[in-house]
């Protein structure tokens, strides 16, 4: 494991482990249990399922998410084992609510009739 690197104060005794943050992603939940941490809840995907069988937009849906806080960007939010957004609200209305896994933000993106707004909101706000 040669991308785990251990952090040694003077006299040798292991105080941190810096490991990658792909790595980490995976860890994540069990490292929240392990600390207390109430588990992140599950996406919801129904909802989201709902929002595209009703779809009736004049355009076609985009799954790319940016965020413009840190600049985390993908294509589709939904594939990859890398995800750097996690859906938290879908509303057959036209809201879908995604939190940057990178840096913490609120990433909006409003469906309407005729396009779609973004917004967004820094972590910690």
């Amino acid at each position: 494991m040669d991308s785990v690197l251990y952090l040694t104060d003077g006299q040798g005794s292991v105080k941190a482990v810096q490991i990658p943050v792909d790595m980490w992603r995976r860890l994540e939940p069990h490292a929240r249990v392990l600390a207390g941490a109430p588990p992140e809840p599950e996406e919801p995907m129904g909802e989201f399922q709902e929002f595209l069988r009703l779809w009736d937009f004049r355009y076609s849906y985009d799954p790319a998410v940016s965020c413009p806080h840190c600049g985390a960007a993908t294509e589709d939010w939904r594939e990859g084992p890398d995800r750097p957004f996690r859906l938290t609200t879908a509303s057959f209305g036209g809201l879908l609510v995604f939190r940057c896994q990178r840096c913490g933000a609120t990433v909006r993106q409003k469906h309407f009739r005729d396009h779609v707004s973004h917004e967004h909101t820094p972590p910690g706000v």
